[in-house]
């Protein structure tokens, strides 16, 4: 099985009865005729909601006074028209007049005052799972509020602090964070709902719709757009840049964070998976990144990029040829390589030679520190946890999750009733999740660019970003990643990007950006502060002077 990745929006289901008029004298038909008619046609399942409220944020010693707003907007399922209601009042079909499947979107956005906002630029935003809510980029990256968290380890339990972010992106552009449908304070309801929006297709087209909406009820179609996604949301933010393109949406910018746009580079386990091996090949300069980061290599180096630059080049050299011969590699080769990857991961040749040179997901991180009885993170390596099985073949949880949730989820909780005045509004109690199960129920098929149907295979969005940036090449792209990050392997996202079939012009529209950090960069504050300017400089540069 394939790795989840990372950590998950809520509206307001209304009643489906609706109240009649009594007829009055000598008018008794009307009436009755009208309720026929709404009857007949299929009742909302949600109404779009807008909470707003007013606060500031001071970045780089500037102070930045804004106006949020707080709400939700509806998605229908990948298909609908707004004409639908009007056409089953005349169906005698029963599904047709039950409606499609609907999802309230929730989202914050944050725009900044005095500001000629159709120009200034704005940047939507939301993490991955898939079946996360956006909480983490929202409390721990761009928003105008940070939750305190240890950097290494886990951190304390409550009261937890929250202070300025002046890491916030409120400086550079206006900000919307979303919440992916039936994570966070989002719902679904209706017919087929989970097989109308749990999918990698279902799911680009409602983020689709939401964009569209977001743009015609804040009159922003003339300011600069941007997408930023974290993890499954670099999987979402690469697909909807061909979606909106097909909606008329030119992107200035696709910035990702932890990508993983091809899910066949995802580390598995080889005895279920043989002869796929190019999981394991960009995966290995995180091994040694981690291995380095614990002081667990013989000849540790001082600097960890001139080891990564050493390791890349055994990986896609000796290591990957040594791996594409497979069981016609000789014994005195396989022991060389063993050896080498012994030097660079920290892990005994003898290990290795047992694992066939394929480190499995999540063996490397509850073999390094063993001997400590630690299992390492997996999002972020440099965290540190107790095992709880010291005889089980892999992690069976990663500390880094452990650490940080509790301090996220109540600090997000506590400011989106307290200081956004939402999920308590008429009297209700909204539930937020953080996260929702969804990761083995999820539709992975994915129609790409020129195919018929959608593909019995892992999806792979690389062709959808490549004829996006085709069709539109002044949209420039930024990949960002931390060394420290086993999910999403930060040389995963260059071998992507190594691989994306643009021509060498568009190719040169690709950044990058790497930071000694896992999975969630920004739980490193210097990390955070390094991610900060290089998005706003990657969005100052690509808005055509808009401010």
């Amino acid at each position: 099985m394939k790795p989840a990745l990372v950590a998950v929006p809520f509206a307001c289901l209304l009643a489906a009865s609706t109240a009649l008029a009594a007829p009055s004298a000598g008018k008794a038909d009307a009436p009755a005729a009208k309720a026929d008619t709404a009857a007949d046609a299929p009742t909302p399942l949600f109404q779009p909601e807008a909470v707003q409220s007013t606060g500031s944020v001071t970045v780089g010693g500037t102070r930045i006074a804004y106006h949020t707003v707080a709400g939700t907007l509806v998605a229908h399922a990948k298909g609908w028209e707004d004409t639908d209601a009007l056409d089953a009042k005349s169906s005698d079909d029963d599904d047709a007049k039950a409606g499609k499947a609907e999802a309230s979107m929730f989202y914050v956005a944050y725009f900044k005052d005095g500001v000629r906002t159709p120009g200034r630029p704005i940047t939507f935003l939301f993490n991955g799972g898939p079946g996360s809510s956006s909480v983490w980029l929202h409390m721990g990256a761009f928003g105008p509020l940070r939750v305190e968290t240890a950097d290494n380890a886990h951190t304390a339990p409550a009261p937890y602090k929250t202070v300025n972010n002046d890491a916030s992106l409120l400086d550079a552009s206006d900000l919307v964070f979303i919440d992916a449908p039936g994570t966070g304070f989002s719902r679904i309801a209706g017919k087929d709902k989970a097989k109308a929006f749990y999918g990698v297709d279902q799911d680009i087209d409602a983020f689709a719709q939401f964009v569209e909406q977001f743009l015609n009820k804040y009159g922003r179609w003339n300011s600069p757009k941007y997408l930023f996604g974290e993890s499954y949301g670099t999987m979402r933010a690469a697909g909807l840049s061909l979606a909106l393109q097909n909606r008329s949406i030119d992107l200035n910018g696709v910035i990702l964070l932890s990508d993983i746009l091809n899910w066949d580079l995802m580390p598995d386990d080889p005895q279920a998976n043989p002869s796929v091996d190019l999981p394991y090949i960009v995966a290995l300069p995180t091994y040694a990144a981690t291995a380095w980061y614990h002081h667990k290599l013989a000849n540790q180096p001082a600097d960890l990029k001139t080891l990564l630059a050493q390791v890349e080049a055994f990986a896609t050299g000796d290591y990957a040829q040594a791996l594409m011969q497979g069981n016609a590699l000789p014994d005195a080769e396989r022991q060389r390589i063993a050896g080498q990857l012994s030097a660079f991961t920290g892990l005994s040749a003898a290990y290795l030679l047992k694992t066939n040179l394929r480190i499995e997901y999540g063996a490397f991180q509850k073999e390094l520190l063993a001997d400590q009885g630690l299992t390492t993170g997996t999002l972020d390596t440099r965290f540190s946890g107790a095992t709880l099985d010291p005889l089980s073949k892999v992690a069976d949880y990663d500390p880094q999750s452990a650490a940080l949730e509790g301090a996220y989820i109540a600090a997000f909780n506590q400011y989106a009733r307290g200081t956004l005045h939402y999920g308590t509004q008429d009297g209700a109690d909204k539930q937020f999740k953080p996260g929702v199960s969804i990761y083995g129920s999820w539709d992975y098929r994915h129609q790409p660019p020129g195919a018929g149907k959608p593909l019995i295979a892992l999806p792979n969005v690389l062709p959808d970003l490549a004829i996006a940036m085709k069709q539109n090449p002044t949209m420039k792209v930024m990949v960002n990643g931390g060394y420290y990050d086993v999910s999403t392997p930060y040389f995963e996202g260059v071998f992507e990007m190594r691989h994306l079939p643009v021509p060498p012009a568009l190719q040169a529209n690709v950044e990058y950006k790497h930071y000694e950090s896992g999975h969630m960069v920004y739980a490193h504050l210097p990390s955070l502060h390094e991610l900060h300017d290089n998005v706003a400089a990657f969005i100052r540069s690509t808005a055509g002077g808009a401010n």
